[in-house]
């Protein structure tokens, strides 16, 4: 194992959330203060990027799987346009009050393949979550975890990441 990589929750993390708590259009989309220099700075300091969120909103039937998918394409393009490769986004569709599933967080399921799909580190990796069933993800991946506060610059907290 080799590579060593961030995991970002999406939605708090990366989208201001603070007022809509499902976000599955481009219009709908209002980033993070800082969220693009940051992870410019991950990348520079040799971090590969990836996205893990739980889209339960599809399991409720409150928008579709293609919607969330058009979305991803959209933001993967936003992010290359600002020079910031995201290697892969992955997402939970369910809904605890609707079916029981292993790849929602707080369970581990979708880090771990992407850990053993990309030779990923470990101990060199990182999630960056706002919630406790973030951080309960990456224990259960055994790796490494920064709680941030949700819709707000993450830097003061990844800072010792970026040399």
């Amino acid at each position: 194992m080799n590579g060593k990589a961030i995991f970002l929750d999406r939605d708090g993390v990366l989208f201001d959330n603070s007022d809509q708590y499902y976000i599955w259009k481009q219009e709908q989309i209002r980033f993070v203060d800082g969220v693009f220099d940051n992870l410019k700075c991950l990348l520079l300091n040799g971090y590969q990027l990836f996205i893990v969120s739980n889209q339960g909103g599809i399991s409720k039937g409150l928008y579709p799987k293609d919607d969330i998918l058009n979305l991803h394409a959209g933001l993967i393009q936003t992010f290359r346009n600002n020079q910031i490769e995201i290697t892969e986004i992955v997402f939970c569709p369910h809904h605890p009050e609707i079916e029981k599933c292993i790849c929602r967080k707080p369970d581990s399921i979708l880090i771990e393949k992407l850990l053993a799909k990309h030779k990923l580190s470990k101990e060199e990796s990182y999630l960056i979550g706002d919630s406790e069933s973030d951080m309960e993800a990456a224990e259960k991946a055994g790796i490494q975890k920064i709680k941030i506060n949700s819709n707000q610059d993450m830097y003061p907290f990844i800072s010792f990441l970026i040399r």
